[in-house]
């Protein structure tokens, strides 16, 4: 069974401006794309799309492939939410036992446990022995192609 080091690093969101980029309404198709202005819906900026409280948000680094089937790679940036309830099903970022790590909440028939997304990787079932806080909730991942 492998270890479970999932969060590399913790880091605050500063916001220093605007970036808008331009929003285009046309279909993505793998051949030469066309970026006329007939099709820019409008601009994007990225902070406003994946930051819906500032003061809350936190970007967190992923160390580890506990979660690779969820779509969360080793080195991925985590856009992490701490003022969203976590509710079951949600990824979410949980101190457990004082280490931190990223998992699907589960709740049900009165249990609940943090779960991989990698069949590696054992559930963490949590009960009255188990210093457990969820830390924060997963609103998006980043990670290069």
């Amino acid at each position: 069974m492998k270890s479970d080091h999932t969060i590399a690093s913790i880091h605050g969101f500063n916001r220093k401006g605007e970036l808008r980029r331009p929003l285009f309404t046309c279909g993505v198709s793998a051949g030469f794309p066309s970026p006329a202005d007939d099709y820019i819906e409008g601009r994007l900026d990225l902070n406003q799309l994946m930051i819906a409280n500032p003061a809350a948000t936190f970007f967190v680094r992923v160390a580890g492939d506990s979660m690779i089937g969820a779509g969360i790679h080793h080195h991925d940036i985590l856009v992490v939410d701490r003022s969203l309830e976590p509710t079951d099903g949600k990824v979410v970022i949980a101190v457990v036992d004082g280490e931190l790590t990223v998992k699907r909440l589960r709740r049900q028939n009165g249990t609940i446990r943090l779960q991989a997304e990698n069949p590696d990787y054992p559930a963490i079932k949590l009960n009255e022995e188990t210093s457990c806080e969820v830390w924060g909730v997963v609103t998006f991942v980043i990670h290069p192609l």
